[in-house]
């Protein structure tokens, strides 16, 4: 008999609300894979963008689908050739559908490819460095909300030329990336100004924010002139789309940058300056890149920012939430104790 497992499951392109949670084969690992079971699992806008079918043509996806790629959990399956890792290790990071092999090579050469990580078990290439040992310090559901955002925030960090003081306006820092990029900044000595509402102002100047505007009630290139007449060294956006751009250069000294990660990303040849730097970063890893997360993690100048925590069952409902509620950090489904 084929041993099966909970997860949840798109049986076709469409919205959140015809996610279901159902029994599924357990995977198997192939030649130089490992088998995990998943102790956390964090949502990402990414999971959703593939499923709503608008990138069909540059990520097939093959039904039944099971979402999900940030994950902490814990090996209990080895395939062929597997010598980085033994059964029993804790590990850490992302995939992506294997369906989707030439974005994920992107990300991570080797690609990181998975079954999904919203499941109790999943597979994933054991050589990818989107892959990583879980140090005994750092928690399983802290790990689990980090790989997107944080290998999103240091290709970001390490793309900018800030320097210590530098003032950068970060746009959308209540979210997800924004939980890894304004105290990454803001560790890196800049002066961060986030923007975020009322509620979230607490939140944001925990994770070292030094100024707040209010999105809301307040213009915020207005607002941050108003701040800083002079101008200031960057703008990231981690919220906007690209065309909401073009008025922010106006904040920019010369020889700035505008830095981007969400999508659509803006047309540089739409901003009239060529001293201005606009450029899209993409999530990417390296092979030690997770273990400077872990370490940062550790001590302190990436702390954990789950916003919700979920169970397996209640999967369907986070990514309902996740777009039809604000979110503040990560949304983090955990999964039941093995019985």
């Amino acid at each position: 008999m084929t041993a099966t497992m909970r997860a949840v499951v798109a049986e076709g392109f469409g919205p959140p609300d015809r996610l279901v949670v159902r029994r599924m084969p357990i995977p198997v690992p192939g030649p130089g894979q490992v088998q995990v079971r998943v102790r956390a699992a964090a949502l990402n806008p990414a999971d959703l963008r593939l499923l709503d079918g608008v990138l069909r043509e540059q990520a097939p996806l093959t039904f039944p689908h099971v979402p999900g790629s940030d994950f902490s959990g814990t090996v209990t399956g080895l395939g062929d050739g597997v010598s980085r890792f033994a059964v029993g290790d804790e590990v850490f990071g992302l995939g992506l559908p294997r369906t989707v092999a030439p974005m994920a090579a992107i990300v991570s050469d080797p690609p990181s490819l998975t079954t999904g990580t919203m499941a109790e078990y999943a597979v994933f290439d054991a050589d990818a460095p989107a892959l990583a040992p879980r140090p005994a310090k750092l928690a399983a559901e802290h790990a689990a909300g980090l790989p997107m955002v944080a290998l999103t925030a240091l290709p970001l960090l390490r793309r900018s030329r800030l320097r210590p003081a530098d003032t950068v306006l970060v746009v959308g820092a209540t979210g997800g990336v924004g939980s890894a990029v304004v105290p990454l900044l803001a560790d890196a000595g800049a002066h961060v100004i986030a923007t975020a509402g009322e509620a979230d102002r607490r939140h944001v100047r925990a994770l070292g924010a030094a100024e707040v505007i209010d999105h809301h009630t307040d213009d915020v290139v207005a607002e941050t002139l108003r701040r800083h007449p002079a101008g200031i060294a960057a703008v990231v956006n981690l919220a906007l789309p690209g065309r909401r751009l073009v008025d922010f250069a106006r904040l920019v000294r010369r020889g700035g940058q505008i830095l981007n990660v969400a999508f659509p990303k803006p047309d540089p040849a739409a901003f009239d300056r060529d001293d201005l730097t606009v450029e899209t970063v993409f999530t990417t890893a390296r092979h030690g890149d997770l273990a400077e997360v872990a370490a940062r993690a550790i001590d302190g100048s990436l702390p954990a920012a789950i916003g919700r925590r979920y169970r397996l069952d209640d999967g369907p409902r986070a990514y309902r939430e996740l777009v039809s509620e604000h979110t503040r950090g990560k949304l983090l489904v955990v999964m039941d104790e093995q019985p």
